[in-house]
């Protein structure tokens, strides 16, 4: 017995040493089963329409390229030519801020700035790294030959998901104890159901905040505002740090037309976060899980620093099926139904009252 524990805790070290190793290839094979359940929701609409499932699963991958590569072919080479711009732009936005900071320095009595070269030594951090991300942007997007290969990897189990999800998850189910297969069943269920819903969600907030923002700067006459509304649309996907992210860009350049630009531009993303975060994102997540801010932020910090560029992406849906899986199974399943040990009460004793969960407690 003791020579099997030490056989067995040496195999789960083992495994658990494999997973981490192989940490991105199963980020990307999550990324491709977040992508392929949304797309079988497709599938099936069209089959409610008297579709055979492989004409389906065709058709929706063809409308898939057909409007990934329509807006790469519209808006790509826009794109490149103000995001050239924009590399050569932020140098002279960050020189601006300083004149101002300087200017501010210069203005206010006493020693309040004087003695602070902390923001002098950022402004001097922050030039030198934008000139050197600028110097090796172009080397780096021509370098990274792993990027495409994991769209490729992605795009073909995608696919293979695709054709044919029930096998896949009959597969899966089946790592589990028969009495336990049919919640697992419905487990899945409701994964399926929140990442459908997260998707469709973060999909009409892309698209809102980045015309919102186009919009937006047009009015203010920021440059290169195509540029920057559609990294605010993509950075949409990180919550509470992406926003963040994408408004620095459009305050420098403001800030190096004109100052009040710089605060006009602060302004309008604060005013279009308020107005995502108060009435838009309640609507549009309605049928995904409630997700708490706090842990949300944390998935976001703790997902990037263990996987990544790929996890700081893929933070939200992994939280998403966490949760699921930690409510059904930890809770439910497990801590709702675990009772103390029965043991005869002592005479002078009261019956306690039992510790466990009451479901109409908020």
């Amino acid at each position: 017995m003791r020579l099997g524990k030490w056989v067995g805790l040496l195999a789960l070290g083992v495994a658990i040493y494999l997973l981490w190793e192989i940490r991105q290839v199963l980020l990307l094979l999550f990324a491709a089963v977040v992508i392929a359940t949304v797309l079988n929701r497709m599938v099936r609409v069209l089959r409610r329409g008297g579709i055979k499932r492989g004409f389906a699963i065709a058709i929706t991958i063809a409308l898939l390229m057909l409007i990934v590569f329509g807006l790469f072919a519209i808006i790509l080479p826009r794109f490149i030519d103000q995001l050239q711009n924009l590399s050569g732009l932020l140098p002279a936005a960050i020189e601006r801020l300083g004149t101002i900071y300087d200017w501010f320095q210069s203005r206010i009595p006493g020693m309040a700035l004087g003695e602070n070269q902390g923001v002098d030594r950022l402004f001097d951090q922050a030039q030198a790294l934008i000139s050197s991300t600028v110097g090796n942007f172009f080397t780096i997007l021509n370098s990274s030959i792993n990027v495409v290969v994991n769209l490729f990897l992605v795009l073909a189990a995608t696919i293979m998901l695709l054709v044919n999800p029930g096998s896949y998850r009959r597969t899966f189910i089946t790592a589990f104890p028969a009495f336990y297969r049919d919640r697992v069943h419905d487990i899945l269920n409701q994964c399926e159901h929140s990442l459908v819903g997260w998707f469709q969600g973060t999909l009409a907030g892309m698209v809102t905040i980045g015309t919102l923002s186009y919009i937006g700067l047009l009015i203010l006459g920021v440059p290169l505002p195509l540029v920057n509304a559609i990294l605010a649309g993509l950075l949409e996907i990180i919550p509470n740090i992406g926003p963040v992210i994408s408004a620095v860009p459009p305050i420098l350049l403001g800030l190096l037309d004109a100052p009040w630009k710089g605060f006009a531009v602060l302004i309008l993303y604060f005013l279009i976060q308020q107005f995502e975060s108060l009435a838009l994102m309640p609507i549009l997540m309605k049928q995904t899980v409630s997700l708490m801010p706090l842990f949300t932020l944390l998935s976001v910090v703790i997902f990037a620093a263990l996987f990544g560029f790929l996890g700081l992406f893929l933070a939200v849906p992994l939280l998403i099926v966490v949760q699921i899986w930690l409510q059904e199974v930890l809770i439910k399943d497990v801590m709702d139904t675990w009772q103390a040990p029965s043991s005869p009460p002592h005479r002078d004793q009261v019956q306690p009252r039992s510790a466990g969960f009451n479901d109409s407690a908020p």
